[in-house]
């Protein structure tokens, strides 16, 4: 019983810490990624037009962000499920929802002329937090309490 009392300090120790994490590189976020996106949507960004980026720079930006944020999530669901097959098909999904989400992000950066800024913002979102994790935290219980 202690040694089960322990190991659930420990898990809830390691969730904290892994959101911690989560929360410091959104706290960070201007020194950590190029993105000029972060200024760009803290105005009324409805009727403006978008910023000038340098894609490589943006897209590294984006890429590093999202690589943070899916290595602390994989994190998370591991603790909470304690199952490897959980998480590689979470990082399949992850991959999956990189690529998608970043061909629909620089198709609306690069080749639209019209004003598509509402669905930039929330493209955006999957791409910059971990929204996935709490889809995936979701549907994983959801899962395992049906089997």
């Amino acid at each position: 019983m202690l040694q089960k009392t322990l190991n659930n300090k420990l898990r809830i120790v390691q969730l904290i810490i892994l959101v911690v994490l989560l929360a410091l590189i959104r706290a960070f976020e201007n020194e950590l990624f190029y993105d000029p996106f972060l200024a760009f949507f803290k105005q009324d960004f409805t009727n403006l037009s978008l910023p000038k980026v340098d894609s490589f720079l943006l897209f590294l930006g984006l890429l590093f962000r999202y690589a943070l944020n899916t290595a602390l999530s994989l994190g998370v669901i591991y603790i909470i499920f304690k199952e490897v097959t959980m998480v590689k098909f979470a990082l399949v999904l992850y991959c999956f929802f990189f690529l998608i989400s970043t061909i629909a992000f620089f198709y609306i950066v690069l080749f639209t002329t019209e004003n598509y800024n509402w669905i930039l913002f929330y493209v955006r979102r999957f791409l910059i937090q971990p929204i996935f994790l709490l889809l995936f935290i979701a549907g994983f219980y959801y899962q395992k309490l049906s089997n």
